[in-house]
């Protein structure tokens, strides 16, 4: 089957169902726009016959997860695609970046980052059906609601399926220039609280100023960042008014590592901190933690076997590492063979010029039914 005929019949339909899905902003923490974007997703597939399961959630949007073909029963082994409905951008973001297209080039808030991966999951699985074209395993999908943030539930979810499945694939955005990653940093969100004593300004030796023990903690842990290990201060605030002596402070640290012996000689650190100021008190909680994507024999075997079926359509796979995280490294961690950034060729991941190359969302298409169809 002349796959990249058939998407590139399809290209207009496509970049439709692209601007629909961009449409749909769908911010982390908004758990009502992410729904809607996740309905208008599970709606298309319902129209191509998967088998659809939800998973309700109260603080986040509600997970999916959908199968292909309807009579999943008779196929024991499966293929796991992971993708997700969330962005990093808040509504209304598309009055100001709004979805248009400049030459060979598709702008838009989530347009990379993935909603075009949700377009490639169900134009593929749509050409399968009405190409008759059976699979040789069934088709896990799954739709994460807080990727981009990071949630307990999805993690447990991604775990236990991965570990069901004969391989993964993640429609995560390719690297510039097309690559597939297969070396991601792992990612550890911690929030240091400080604690002191209120007293007037006036008279400030009456008091614990929790800000000052914050910015010591800082100053101390910041001498744990290497050229491997960096650590992000992302959020910060405390104290109530200027003329009073602050009695709470906070911080949020995104730490990313390239190997878990890395995340834990900070873990281990930051559990033997101790107050510097006489009287505070401190503490850090872990808000969420996502494994690196390690190099691995699995993987390797994957990428092989990928490689040879790219080659097969006239494409050439490279691969590299990022420095960011994904739902592919909770997989990978398990020994599971995975595939990461199997999404289009662009640039901009949460930057306002965010971006996908179009001729590559045919080609990225194709590849991935030829995955589903031969892996």
């Amino acid at each position: 089957m002349d796959f990249f005929r058939y998407f590139e019949l399809q290209k207009g339909k496509m970049v439709e169902f692209l601007r629909e899905a961009v449409r749909f902003e769908s911010p982390s923490g908004d758990k009502k726009a992410v729904d809607a974007c996740s309905s208008f997703i599970i709606r298309e597939l319902k129209k191509i016959g998967l088998k659809i399961t939800r998973f309700p959630q109260e603080k986040t949007g509600d997970l999916y997860l959908a199968h292909y073909p309807p009579d999943i029963e008779k196929r024991k082994e499966q293929i796991l695609l992971l993708t997700h409905a969330d962005t990093v951008w808040p509504v209304g973001k598309i009055q100001k970046m709004p979805f248009y297209i400049k030459g060979n080039r598709i702008f838009g808030p989530g347009a990379l980052d993935m909603k075009a991966g949700l377009a490639m999951v169900v134009f593929s699985l749509r050409a399968l059906k009405q190409l008759n074209i059976r699979p040789k395993k069934r088709i896990a999908v799954f739709i994460n609601s807080a990727e981009e943030v990071g949630s307990e539930a999805s993690s447990r979810a991604i775990k236990s399926l991965a570990k069901k499945s004969a391989c993964v694939l993640c429609l995560e955005p390719a690297l510039p220039g097309g690559g597939l990653k297969i070396q991601r940093k792992g990612r550890l969100v911690i929030r240091l609280e400080t604690k002191g004593k209120a007293a007037h300004a006036g008279t400030p030796e009456k008091g614990i100023n929790a800000i000052e023990e914050l910015m010591l903690q800082l100053q101390c842990i910041k001498k744990l960042e290497t050229k491997e290990t960096t650590i992000n201060i992302g959020l910060i605030g405390g104290g109530e008014k200027p003329n009073v002596v602050a009695e709470q402070a906070w911080t949020v640290l995104d730490i990313r590592f390239w190997q878990n012996d890395e995340k834990e000689k900070v873990v281990d650190f930051l559990s033997q901190l101790s107050p510097m100021l006489k009287g505070a008190r401190i503490k850090f909680i872990t808000e969420s933690l996502t494994p690196p994507m390690e190099k691995t024999k699995a993987n390797a075997e994957v990428l092989f076997q990928a490689r040879r079926i790219a080659s097969s359509l006239g494409m050439v796979l490279s691969a590299g590492k990022t420095g960011g995280g994904s739902d592919a490294s909770i997989a990978s961690s398990l020994g599971v063979p995975t595939l990461d950034g199997l999404g289009p060729d662009g640039d901009g991941i949460h930057a306002e010029n965010e971006h996908l190359i179009l001729p590559s969302l045919v080609q990225r298409t194709a590849l991935l039914a030829a995955l589903l169809v031969r892996l």
